[in-house]
């Protein structure tokens, strides 16, 4: 295997999740964080991994390991949803997702044994809800903007709907997805475990084409039809 420096792997992990354009501001609630998502072991392979979607050879070949194992270890964390698996072209490749949209929200998607839930969720609240770093870097800094704007027809009066674009309609997003997953809403589960839960359903948070393949692959989300989708 490819020699592992001697700073901890969550610091050289940390280092990879920040070369995204949403990355995650180091502090010791992210650390705990990592600690319960990953073993040091992984998060120092995974922090070695490339930003574009990835094959197991390109694993193996970062890794020093022979190309079974690195799908193996690559299957592993798809399976818990750290990474995403795809077929493209006939090939399947994977890849990291950032952490928000991405693996912090996966983790929470599920009523899972594997990890403490309710710890993940209180360490969640600090990182997101009480310190700002994270969320000032998420939203308001860099080029690239984390959320986008769609328009929910039914509010809008008829006459007006001629000036909505298809991109900006929620529903043609819904209706030309390739795939559709529900899950359980990251944010609502999140509050439970800190004792602020709303009365709205859980089973809400909505994943759309070669995300919520992997999602529903992996039992993080049931995958819906479009009537369905557009229904909730």
């Amino acid at each position: 295997m490819a020699h592992l420096t001697a700073r901890s792997g969550y610091h050289e992990l940390v280092d990879r999740l920040n070369r995204f354009p949403q990355g995650a501001p180091p502090s010791d609630v992210l650390y705990e964080i990592l600690r319960l998502l990953f073993s040091e072991r992984e998060a120092a392979l995974v922090a070695l991994l490339p930003i574009r979607p990835f094959t197991a050879a390109t694993a193996a070949a970062r890794w020093g390991v022979p190309e079974a194992e690195a799908r193996r270890t690559l299957d592993t964390l798809a399976g818990r949803a750290i990474l995403l698996d795809i077929e493209h072209d006939g090939v399947q490749e994977y890849t990291l997702p950032p952490p928000m949209a991405g693996f912090f929200e996966f983790s929470m998607m599920r009523v899972r044994e594997d990890v403490d839930q309710e710890r993940l969720s209180k360490l969640f609240y600090q990182y997101l809800n009480v310190e700002e770093d994270f969320i000032k870097a998420l939203f308001t800094r860099g080029e690239t903007q984390l959320g986008r704007v769609l328009v929910d027809e039914s509010v809008i009066p008829p006459e007006l709907m001629l000036q909505v674009m298809d991109y900006e309609r929620a529903s043609k997003v819904v209706e030309e997805a390739t795939c559709r997953a529900v899950g359980v809403c990251y944010c609502r589960h999140k509050m439970q475990h800190v004792g602020r839960a709303c009365d709205h359903p859980l089973d809400i948070c909505m994943t759309f084409n070669n995300v919520a393949a992997s999602l529903t692959r992996h039992g993080y989300a049931r995958e819906v039809d479009a009537a369905e989708c557009l229904d909730l």
